[in-house]
């Protein structure tokens, strides 16, 4: 795999992730979860949460940029004893947690389109697995031509945000105050809770920002421009996602947008009218169709990884012999989103999304950067997090209590959880030694 992805194409394939289906759809949610005027909140806990996180992610994408992302670094950071079985588990949740990505996007796309033209259950479901048949198609291709596609469709979701953003400021009727009023407190438990609770939502709109690193491997100077890439994404979407908020809300009152399927094209038909609404809403649809292009990218990147390096079933190593990109993982990925499209509801999917990946994903490595520092220390790393260890400490205790909010779905990834090491343990010795030298081996050899 070849390193052809530069900042700018790495920084678009993040925020077509973290931009899909999700801020337009959960605008609403978000705004019924917590129930007043300090929904906004929610959205800046979301920020700050990805961009604590985010700096594990840099530290850790900088110093080991190799297909796959967390796969390698649980690997590097609990050695020999735990390192395959924790990459594994990374592995096997991402096998079905991408699927599930995969599946929300498509779910919430079909349900926008209702907006256009009204759809039935099973003509929604037909909708959300063409969606995944012409992402696939599309990926199956070389990297730079993936590059390309995805500067264009990171082109639509900036003009798209920008017109939304800048209609509702310019347009303002409603008179909005993210400050607390009457008894309320933004430091009550009270307050904690719905927050918490909105948070699973939030968080899930910000996700995306590690994908860089998932594509490590086809990245340009990647100890510089995966950190900047992360960061100049998370930053970015902020900006636009709260901006987006306030916009909204200073048009139509949160009480009303909290009833809303369609925000984005209610918001547009009080501005402008209906023609100008529908035109909003095939490009809301825009935005969902690149995100999903961007899922799938970095995901079908982490099974090819883990088998060429001899920690999961090999079949999923294999290249395409004339376009060099992980076919099979790609196919799958894709093949079992599109079947779970077909059984899921989008908030089920989202629950199951965040409380299968965090313990295994996101709490695993914030203590594994502690473990490599203490190990190999800090001189030869391209970039440090600031502040350590306070991003860590506050990643960990973060991501726990969103976990915690996840209610059943926490129980649920649990027990896929349980079953990954027994099938660690089972299928291992079938599993033959790492196919060939990782790319970072190779550069370094030469």
């Amino acid at each position: 795999m070849k390193r052809e992805i530069s900042l700018l194409q790495a920084t678009s394939i993040n925020m077509i992730d973290m931009v899909g289906i999700g801020p337009f759809v959960m605008l609403s949610i978000v705004i019924k979860s917590v129930g007043s005027n300090l929904f906004i909140w929610a959205w800046v806990f979301g920020a700050f949460t990805a961009l604590v996180d985010g700096m594990i992610w840099s530290e850790l994408g900088a110093a080991y940029p190799l297909a796959g992302g967390s796969y390698n670094f649980l690997k590097e950071a609990y050695g020999k004893k735990g390192g395959r079985l924790m990459s594994f588990l990374f592995v096997w949740q991402t096998c079905l947690l991408s699927s599930l990505v995969v599946a929300s996007g498509a779910i919430g796309f079909a349900q926008y389109c209702n907006y256009l033209v009204p759809l039935s259950f099973w003509e929604e479901k037909a909708v959300s697995a063409l969606l995944v048949m012409v992402i696939t198609a599309l990926l199956y291709r070389n990297t730079r031509e993936i590059g390309k596609i995805s500067v264009f469709l990171w082109a639509g979701v900036i003009i798209t945000m920008l017109w939304i953003i800048v209609s509702g400021l310019t347009h303002r009727r409603v008179a909005y105050s993210p400050l607390p009023s009457g008894g309320e407190s933004l430091f009550s438990g009270t307050f904690a809770l719905l927050v918490g609770q909105a948070s699973v939502k939030t968080v899930y709109s910000y996700l995306g920002y590690y994908n860089v690193c998932h594509l490590g491997g086809e990245i340009r100077n990647p100890g510089r421009n995966i950190p900047r890439s992360i960061f100049i994404s998370i930053i970015c979407i902020t900006i636009l996602y709260l901006a987006m908020n306030w916009s909204v809300v200073s048009v139509i009152p949160w009480q009303q947008a909290m009833q809303s399927k369609f925000v984005i094209s209610l918001f547009m038909e009080k501005l402008y009218g209906t023609r100008a609404a529908q035109v909003a809403t095939l490009l809301v649809l825009w935005i969902a169709f690149a995100s999903l292009f961007a899922v799938v990218l970095g995901y079908s990147r982490v099974p090819y990884a883990a088998a060429a390096d001899g920690n999961f079933f090999p079949f999923f190593a294999k290249l395409h012999p004339r376009k060099d990109f992980p076919y099979i993982s790609l196919l799958f990925v894709a093949g079992l989103g599109l079947v779970f499209s077909l059984l899921l509801r989008l908030e089920n999917a989202i629950s199951a999304i965040l409380a299968m990946r965090i313990l295994v994903q996101f709490v695993a490595q914030s203590i594994g950067v502690v473990i490599l520092r203490r190990r190999n220390g800090t001189a030869g790393l391209p970039f440090k997090m600031w502040l350590y260890p306070l991003p860590v400490i506050l990643s960990v205790s973060i991501w726990l209590f969103i976990w915690y909010s996840t209610g059943l779905a926490a129980l649920l990834g649990l027990f896929l959880t349980a079953c990954g090491v027994g099938v660690f343990y089972v299928a291992r010795t079938g599993w033959k030694q790492p196919i060939k030298a990782s790319g970072l081996e190779n550069e370094m050899a030469g």
